[in-house]
């Protein structure tokens, strides 16, 4: 039994994620959490909310709460969601937690004692209007690299560009739109990151298996102009983790909280602590030190391709710089963008779906389906109505759902709610089975590499397969001539519906599960082979015609969804 430890990367806690969001990482994760518990590994699949920085104070300024309060009620909110979409977590954290606070102060002692911090006197923007300094994300304008216009003080969202504040150009206040800014000297701390620049290096270029998409990026901010930049890791805001050596005081920094992006993914390793504090496990350490049964550990990270700088760099020289025995991801699958429909999705217009949306319209094994079916991996991908119509009602109702009511409704007609018995294999049966067997390594294959838009397609070409059998072998005319015959290709046929509910488990968890309970089986083991996989349910074997699998999706209806998911706001 392998040991699999998986992050997807925290959304931050400002309001509800479309679904571009929860594509680029949270359902491919739980995708791969699922599909390793399925075959009896031992997982431990975490997220958490991202509660610092500028995002949660505007938002709950905007809200008009405390930012305390607003982060409290948008966890409550965002695990909500998550739980619509079934994301299996085992725990859901949050990193303005207790065990976070010390956690993170405690990784910037270590890198002080190892010579990786740095106090720098700095020049930062001073917002005259607003009365205060404007950390980078604070500030918006021009990315000078790509002339976006709407690139943040930290990074360009457009070309993914590291910046400054004062690189951007006509930088205006996130605050108050004031563009009467000027430059001040201010104190701050920085990883040293340009001292790890040969260790990270060397690390990234162990990395052989990872995609490509991973990779180039994190080459691009080695190698780019001068290399790799030492960072800031402190900023002037109220809300966050207060900068401290450990639980001592750090003289000259008071009043100071360490940067989001720095106690962002700390946060990983704080929420394993957060899951054995709420009593869910009872060792975080051997998940996560090395020295305490780790070293045996499978760590995969989940996230889209503006993050993996930061999980790339940033994060591993958090981790290698603090000299400790600290696990170390072992893969990072990156994701491209999901654009809505021609465009991007906009929370300010209203432009697309959001989750809490989303579940309004229909249930989550329809969007789950269609996401990961189409999973933007190689290059961006776009949602269209159109799109989503056909895939629901050709691969989930007409595919899967058409096959398990003619099977089901058949075998009552004639034979009553029970696996009947009669008749053996033949050489049709054979095919399909031999068929079946390699379709299913197939599909592990693709499981295993997380290969995602690969693994899907495989697992419909499954359904199919058992529907072009079915079509051929056609029971309903066999039953005329050869009962016994008929009734071992709907034998045959019961079985595999329980079989397509095991291996669709990963995808569509409540569909399999209905689909388990209609069989009236709780044995969801994973087929060895498919020859065992078809004999699960024995002659005699009662079960129930279950209600639509999936229904499919009107002209009307797309044309509704299509006009309000538009964008109306200004």
């Amino acid at each position: 039994m392998a040991r699999h430890l998986i992050t997807s990367a925290i959304p931050y806690i400002n309001g509800i994620k479309h679904l571009g969001n929860l594509v680029g990482s949270q359902l491919p994760a739980d995708l791969f959490a699922r599909y390793q518990r399925g075959r009896g590994h031992e997982v431990l699949y975490l997220c958490a909310t991202d509660e610092h920085g500028t995002p949660a104070e505007l938002a709950a300024a905007k809200a008009g709460k405390p930012v305390a309060e607003y982060c409290a009620e948008m966890h409550e909110t965002q695990a909500e969601i998550a739980r619509g979409f079934r994301l299996s977590f085992d725990h859901f954290g949050r990193s303005s937690s207790p065990q976070n606070h010390r956690l993170t102060q405690a990784f910037a002692a270590r890198l002080d004692e190892a010579g990786l911090i740095e106090e720098r006197v700095e020049t930062q923007i001073y917002s005259k209007a607003d009365g205060r300094y404007l950390p980078d994300r604070y500030i918006e304008g021009t990315c000078p690299n790509c002339g976006f216009e709407s690139a943040r003080g930290d990074q360009c969202d457009n070309c993914t560009k590291q910046l400054d504040p004062v690189d951007l150009i006509e930088p205006r206040s996130v605050i108050s739109g004031s563009t009467d800014l000027e430059p001040r000297e201010t104190k701050h701390l920085y990883l040293r990151q340009s001292k790890m620049r040969g260790e990270l290096s060397d690390w990234i270029d162990s990395k052989a298996d990872w995609p490509v998409l991973t990779t180039s990026i994190a080459r691009k901010w080695l190698n780019d102009g001068d290399g790799l930049q030492d960072r800031g890791i402190t900023r002037d805001l109220d809300w966050g983790i207060p900068v401290k050596k450990g639980e001592a005081d750090w003289p000259g920094m008071e009043g100071k909280v360490f940067y989001v992006w720095f106690d962002a993914p700390i946060e990983y390793i704080a929420c394993a602590q957060e899951w054995v504090d709420a009593g869910k496990g009872d060792d975080w350490e051997r998940w996560w030190r090395t020295d305490r049964g780790a070293d045996d550990v499978r760590y995969t990270q989940f996230m889209g391709k503006d993050n993996v700088p930061f999980h790339t760099l940033s994060f591993p020289a958090t981790i290698l710089g603090s000299g400790e025995p600290w696990k170390l991801v072992d893969y990072i699958k990156s994701f491209n963008y999901l654009n809505y429909d021609g465009g991007q999705f906009s929370t300010s217009r209203g432009r697309g779906v959001f989750m809490d949306q989303a579940l309004e319209v229909l249930p989550a094994d329809y969007w789950r389906w269609w996401l990961l079916s189409h999973a933007p991996e190689s290059s961006d991908a776009e949602f269209t109505w159109e799109n989503f119509q056909q895939s629901v009602n050709k691969d989930l109702a007409d595919v899967l759902g058409n096959f398990v009511s003619r099977v089901t409704k058949f075998c009552r007609s004639k034979f009553g709610e029970e696996v009947p018995a009669g008749g053996a294999h033949g050489e049709r049966e054979e095919q399909l089975i031999a068929d079946l067997e390699r379709r299913l390594r197939a599909y592990e294959g693709h499981m295993d590499a997380i290969e995602v838009r690969k693994a899907a397609m495989e697992l419909r070409g499954i359904w199919v397969a058992g529907n072009e059998y079915l079509q051929d072998a056609a029971p309903w005319a066999t039953f005329k001539t050869d009962p016994e015959a008929a009734a071992m290709q709907i034998r045959l046929a019961l079985n595999l519906i329980r079989l397509y509910a095991v291996l669709s488990a990963p995808f569509i968890p409540d569909a399999s599960a209905q689909l388990m309970t209609a069989m009236n089986t709780e044995d969801d083991a994973w087929p060895g082979d498919v020859t065992g996989a078809l004999s699960v349910l024995p002659v005699g074997h009662g079960f129930t015609v279950p209600d639509v699998t999936f229904r499919k999706i009107t002209d009307e209806e797309r044309e509704d969804w299509q006009a309000r998911f538009a964008g109306t706001r200004g």
